[in-house]
């Protein structure tokens, strides 16, 4: 067996995608795992050059002309790359001459994306969990003193004669009432799930449908479904409100939208395999997303909407995603939003195994 062939056997068990380039930056060679970062085979990308396989990366790439005129290895954190097919991924790349003229280039990629994901998800979780304990707290606090006024209105309204003064105890009744209540919905449903199989077409089919009705034909509601999609352990009942408030907030902001364009919402599901949320990693998980072609949500107000009281209606409690996000939670699920001028996904992963 030929040292190139042995050389190349060697290349091609690698995990690192690696690629080698001449001074034009034509690629001469591509190991297998290249090709499945690059989402093509090596006879389709040998003989291209590398600024072809991209999409506006014209500045991540002006590093590597100048390892092509320089002959002078570098190494670049976090460049983002986007493929023809629209794909976009993060990696750590180095670069490195082979030989002794700077004619030949070695380019190693690291992808970043999942480890940037599990890194943003676990922050998120952790942030979820500093902001349940939070507001559980404060729930205490409020609902305790919330009672003894209760009860000292009742108290001083079965004493009073005069019904024009019985007006006044009433609306400290009624309005402790109604505070009771906005606390308990911060605290997010108030029994633990049920978990039976479920079937997460049937979920959305019921979302759709109450949409349907509440939109009366106003909103185009299509479904992009994963038929092979399996049962899992779920509380329907549950994952319905869930579901229903990022479908809710979708159909208002496609509604509102101002160009000519139909209001339109989108379910999409998928299967995901050896996927991790946080710090677990999943066989299957679901892929959940609802997406609109509203108007999108503010830079400054996406990574703030899951919290209780934030939204960006006038008209909002701003409890909507922060209840469906504590349901997903108790199904060690996660959501997520990704959001541009005209358009808005709500990204939900739901595991179909739950680990104790």
């Amino acid at each position: 067996m030929s040292r190139d062939i042995v050389y190349r056997q060697i290349l091609d068990h690698l995990t690192t995608a690696t690629l080698v380039l001449d001074s034009d930056l034509t690629i001469l060679y591509i190991n297998a795992a290249a090709e499945y970062l690059l989402e093509a085979s090596g006879s389709r990308i040998v003989g291209t050059r590398l600024d072809d396989l991209f999409v506006g990366s014209a500045e991540a790439l002006e590093t590597l002309n100048d390892a092509s005129r320089t002959g002078q290895p570098f190494t670049k954190r976090e460049a983002e790359f986007t493929l023809l097919s629209g794909s976009r991924f993060t990696v750590d790349y180095s670069v490195s001459q082979i030989g002794a003229e700077a004619d030949t280039l070695l380019l190693e990629l690291q992808p970043r994306d999942r480890l940037l994901r599990i890194t943003r998800e676990e922050d998120m979780l952790t942030q979820q969990e500093t902001t349940r304990i939070l507001v559980r707290g404060m729930a205490h606090e409020i609902k305790n003193p919330l009672g003894g006024i209760r009860g000292a209105a009742q108290l001083l309204d079965r004493e009073l004669s005069d019904e024009s003064q019985k007006e006044y105890t009433r609306v400290i009744i009624d309005e402790a009432d109604r505070l009771r209540g906005l606390v308990d919905r911060m605290l997010g449903p108030n029994k633990a799930p049920q978990f039976n199989a479920t079937n997460i077409h049937e979920v959305l089919e019921r979302v759709r449908t109450l949409l349907e009705a509440e939109s009366k034909g106003r909103v185009k509601l299509e479904r992009d479904y994963d038929p092979s999609l399996p049962e899992f352990p779920g509380d329907k009942e549950q994952l319905i409100q869930a579901f229903l408030n990022v479908a809710r907030n979708a159909m208002e902001a496609a509604a509102d939208h101002t160009n000519d364009e139909t209001p339109c919402i989108t379910f999409r599901t998928r299967a995901l395999r050896q996927f991790t949320i946080g710090h677990r990693r999943y066989r299957l998980v679901c892929r959940v997303d609802i997406i609109d072609n509203g108007p999108g949500i503010p830079p400054d107000l996406l990574q703030n909407i899951f919290y209780p009281m934030i939204s960006g209606r006038a008209n909002g409690t701003g409890l909507g995603l922060s209840i469906t996000q504590s349901i997903i939670g108790q199904h060690q699920g996660l959501v997520e939003c990704e959001s541009s001028p005209g358009w808005t996904d709500f990204i939900i992963f739901l595991p179909l195994e739950l680990k104790a």
